[in-house]
């Protein structure tokens, strides 16, 4: 079995490819080359560090990765023992941070949780009539978060605050989540304006922001045929919005309209969407 994939360090692309019968990711060579030393020319930097270091020869290969026409071409790949040896071979400065990338380290929650969140793509988890309801969130929620936090998918029952602002009280968020589904999602002020009260509401007890992204997606593709280009929003800008939301939703209204897309089927944006929602909760 092959399976194909995109994963994403520092919002730049890097082609994966798995190789059941080896047991093994490759991955692109020129992608990585790209990453660790941003030259100008990946394939002739990656064909030269090659041919002057043949001990990295074992680790590598050719593999058919697609490329941006959607079609697969032969292309140089390195499996994850290769790439520990390039790093030490070639000067970079996101050495230790791609070492943390491939053993995904960096932050052992947020990396499982994200490999789920790249695996939700397509998947027949949510009913088209979950859309927009609390039921749907709490499943996108559980599949994130299944195994790395007891309380996956589960409505708090405490009352939680964060940077001061204390969020709806844990007594009567079942109330208020009931509110909340029953709004109207028919129009993209409505949409933002129940995703502002879902975010209120915040109703798990970790979690709330990368499920609730997911989720207001669901809805906008559901209701409008579109969705967020999220890797074009300023993380400080949507923070800045979203902080004001609860009284005034002029500003998420804009940052969110001006990310807004109809390329509903494109993979890569969904997969570089998880990638920026799931920096947006990284501390600084």
């Amino acid at each position: 079995m092959i399976k194909h994939s995109v994963r994403y360090f520092n919002s730049k692309p890097v082609r994966a490819i798995w190789d059941s019968e080896e047991s093994s990711w490759w991955y692109s060579a020129t992608d990585l080359i790209d990453i660790l030393v941003e030259p100008n020319s990946p394939k002739r930097y990656w064909n030269n560090v090659k041919v002057r270091n043949p001990e990295l020869s074992p680790f590598c290969g050719q593999q058919k990765l697609l490329a941006n026409d959607n079609k697969q071409y032969l292309s140089e790949v390195i499996n994850e023992n290769g790439i520990k040896l390039l790093i030490n071979i070639i000067p970079s400065k996101y050495k230790k941070q791609v070492l943390d990338w491939i053993n995904g380290s960096m932050d052992p929650i947020d990396e499982q949780s994200k490999r789920k969140a790249y695996q939700l793509y397509k998947t027949n988890l949510i009913n088209d009539d979950e859309i927009g309801k609390t039921v749907s969130l709490q499943k996108i929620h559980a599949y994130l978060f299944e195994g790395l936090y007891e309380f996956a998918g589960k409505i708090r029952t405490r009352t939680i605050s964060k940077g001061g602002f204390v969020f709806a009280n844990g007594d009567y968020l079942p109330q208020t989540l009931s509110q909340i589904d029953r709004m109207p999602q028919s129009t993209f002020d409505e949409i933002v304006e129940k995703y502002v009260e879902m975010n209120i509401a915040h109703p798990f007890m970790e979690g709330n922001g990368r499920a609730t992204r997911i989720w207001l997606d669901l809805i906008f593709i559901k209701e409008l045929k579109k969705c967020i280009d999220w890797s074009s929003i300023d993380k400080k800008d949507y923070f800045d919005a979203m902080m004001v939301s609860p009284n005034d939703d002029t500003k998420i209204k804009e940052v969110l309209k001006s990310a807004l897309t109809d390329d509903i089927d494109n993979r890569e944006l969904f997969l570089k969407g998880i990638d920026t929602s799931y920096y947006y909760e990284e501390v600084e």
